[in-house]
């Protein structure tokens, strides 16, 4: 078996990864493709993070600041002694105005379009990854590897296999990793899930997850075209095939295409069927099936399904999670949710707080009204994050890479199935597929543009 020991850095225009066998991890990597530069500050690995104590300032830096990389880097600079030295981005206009709003702060930043050099600052204690999703495992190896602490968006990877490269990475660094699922954090879903441990509301035999989102619609098919000034394409596109630029699969839209993301499964599944796997005290099922398509917008861009429906197997009950783009009428009236759903009661979460619905006829009497939320969960995670690098503790961050590739693993298998179009049968013991075609064909993201896992 091949696991994650050591990982050299080849070539600066055309990376390369090369993950060696226990056999040969001790010897100092020598292993170059052809005319390679290692870059500096990789050649000699630090052996983990920077340990920090509980007055020193927290230097971070910013990979991908369009949308929740700049949503949690502004939530850690609320954070007493948390300071922002570098920010990184391919899109020279993004990059630009996130240097503006921090000049305006009166905050001096570093500007990078390439993120290994910024990983080369050797005052960079921490780093927020919020680049599409298909650069999330490299990019989390990497900054491993170079030592620091990693708050990574979600899902953490694009695919099974990366996923397992990435704890695999956490695990041989020791450094902390928290996993941008921020709801682990909020007091409301905390108290939800103690009120389904206590088992008030009876043996649960189905839990539904769902996200209908009336503003989510693909964008229209547009001709191919030269991609804006001032990005690099070739760097956004990194490891995922060489394609034309074309707008509808740019910036927010990225996930609705296969080789950058996995569509709402993976964009808010993630985040719910979280919840529906705590609460259940559930990790990986038996068997997932999936149905959907194209349905609403047929003519448009997105390759993902703008309609979906999975239905996940576990030993004691069944889990349904049910997507639909360009709709907000939802189960139980809500757009977003988990519902658990017991033989005495129902029990109703979401981002806005969470209730107990009474079964008709139930004689225990477990009904419980609305409880809204009452804080930030984003800020309380953050803030966790830091805490845990404080401490210098990896388990005690809200959601490890462990966690956050469980769940990411399971949104990835409904994604499969309707890929497939096959009812998907999983063995724990082998972690993958039944079906070898399968694992060939889905269990891990095709690299191209000379990156690899492997």
């Amino acid at each position: 078996m091949i696991l994650i020991k050591k990982i050299s850095f080849i070539n600066l225009s055309n990376l390369k990864l090369i993950f060696l066998n226990r056999k040969n991890f001790l010897k100092q990597s020598a292993i170059i493709a052809g005319a390679g530069l290692i870059l500096p500050g990789f050649s000699s690995l630090k052996k983990g993070a920077t340990v920090l104590g509980s007055n020193d300032t927290i230097n971070i830096g910013t990979i991908g600041l369009n949308s929740m990389g700049w949503w949690n880097t502004k939530s850690l600079l609320r954070i007493p002694n948390v300071n922002l030295l570098g920010i990184c981005d391919v899109d020279k206009s993004v990059l630009e105005k996130r240097k503006a709003e921090m000049d305006a702060k009166g905050v001096n930043v570093k500007t990078y379009k390439d993120y290994r050099k910024l990983l080369e600052d050797k005052d960079i204690d921490a780093v927020v990854i919020g680049t599409p999703d298909h650069w999330h495992a490299l990019m989390m190896i990497h900054a491993s590897e170079a030592g620091k602490h990693v708050y990574c968006e979600k899902p953490i990877g694009n695919s099974i296999g990366e996923c397992r490269f990435m704890v695999d990475a956490q695990n041989r660094y020791g450094n902390i990793v928290q996993v941008g699922q921020w709801q682990r954090s909020q007091n409301h879903f905390k108290d939800a899930v103690k009120f389904i441990k206590n088992g008030a509301i009876g043996p649960i035999r189905t839990v539904k997850t769902w996200c209908y989102f009336g503003s989510l619609k693909p964008d229209p098919i547009v001709p191919n075209s030269t991609p804006p000034k001032g990005l690099d394409y070739k760097s956004w596109i990194g490891p995922a095939k060489t394609r034309p630029f074309n707008a509808s699969r740019f910036h927010f839209t990225f996930r609705w295409f296969w080789d950058y993301a996995g569509g709402l499964m993976t964009d808010w599944g993630v985040h719910l069927i979280d919840f529906a796997l705590i609460g259940m005290q559930a990790s990986l099922p038996k068997t997932v099936s999936s149905i959907g398509g194209k349905f609403a917008y047929p003519n448009h861009a997105q390759e993902t399904p703008d309609t979906l429906t999975a239905l996940y197997e576990f030993d004691h009950f069944n889990l349904i999670w049910e997507s639909a783009m360009g709709l907000d009428n939802g189960p139980y009236g809500r757009n977003h949710g988990i519902a658990f759903i017991g033989n005495y009661a129902t029990l109703l979460l979401s981002r806005k707080g969470w209730e107990v619905i009474e079964e008709n006829g139930n004689e225990k009497k477990v009904a419980k009204p609305f409880v809204g939320a009452s804080d930030n969960g984003l800020d309380k995670h953050t803030l966790n994050f830091i805490d845990a690098i404080r401490s210098n503790d990896p388990k005690k961050v809200n959601c490890s890479i462990e966690e956050g590739a469980s769940v990411a693993k399971v949104a990835q298998m409904g994604n499969i199935s309707y890929r497939s179009n096959e009812k998907l049968f999983w063995n724990s013991k082998t972690n993958n597929f039944s079906n070898s075609n399968i694992n060939s064909k889905y269990l891990m993201s095709k690299y191209y543009n000379g990156y690899s896992l492997k």
